[in-house]
């Protein structure tokens, strides 16, 4: 079951799959037509507010309107996931609870769905409603990993497929789900303590020369001007943005902790 999942995730995601993930209601169309949109818009803002020629111009519009929206569905998934992680524990200990009161396992998932935050009930309801259909359990919780790719949500299908195949205690076993998610978020919580002086650092380092460069400008203009108006210097503009750039995925890459 965990092999099958790993091939789900990396597998590319459509367009379509990163929306829905992301909680927003756009269709392919929608997105394409924002992405035309702000590219337009950042075409305008960068030829008639700050003057730049027109093949930059158009360079700059292209950027925008294919990296901003990108940007903006990637920000509201991450968002949302996070969201998920935080409520999640506490929807499972629901479950755990009415089935220890001789709940049905149902009636736990349709009290989630009602009185649960955001976005644990959208994707129980859409549980609920997939069993409604005639869906069996365990084949109507895989598709939670599906829709919400996090260990967390795998766990889950994972526990509940294993009890409607083989029996057991589902309360004992959920419990023990519950305790687990909780010891992820503290380590979560430890990492992001011990890495934060790290992520000061890299963002002081990598926003240095941007600040000294602005001072320079408006203490030296004629000394900097140089960078601008020069072909060795928009070489040299070129080269320092890109080690930068590389410096800066390095950084991130050390301070960012999978687990």
């Amino acid at each position: 079951m965990e092999e099958k999942q790993k091939l789900k995730k990396t597998s590319k995601l459509t367009l379509n799959a990163r929306i829905r993930q992301a909680g927003l209601s756009w269709s392919p169309k929608t997105y394409y037509i924002i992405c035309i949109a702000v590219g337009i818009l950042t075409f305008g803002i960068s030829f008639t507010v700050f003057g730049l020629g027109l093949f930059t111009s158009v360079g700059f519009g292209i950027s925008g309107g294919m990296l901003i929206p990108n940007f903006y569905v990637n920000g509201k998934r991450a968002n949302r996931f996070k969201r998920f992680s935080n409520e999640f524990p506490n929807a499972v200990d629901v479950i755990v609870r009415g089935v220890k009161a001789g709940l049905p396992l149902v009636d736990c998932l349709r009290i989630i769905s009602l009185e649960a935050q955001e976005p644990v009930k959208a994707e129980f309801r859409l549980l609920l409603e997939d069993q409604t259909l005639g869906v069996p359990m365990d084949q109507a919780v895989q598709k939670l990993p599906e829709r919400i790719p996090l260990p967390e949500a795998s766990f889950f299908a994972i526990v509940i497929a294993m009890q409607t195949k083989t029996g057991g205690s589902l309360a004992e076993a959920l419990s023990n789900l519950s305790k687990v998610l909780r010891e992820r978020k503290k380590m979560k919580a430890k990492i992001k303590a011990v890495s934060s002086e790290a992520k000061a650092s890299a963002g002081i380092i990598g926003s240095l020369p941007i600040i000294v460069a602005t001072l320079i400008y408006f203490t030296s203009p004629d000394y900097i001007s140089l960078l601008f108006s020069t072909s060795t210097g928009h070489m040299t503009l070129a080269a320092s943005g890109l080690w930068m750039g590389i410096g800066v995925l390095v950084m991130r890459k050390m301070i960012n902790f999978d687990f």
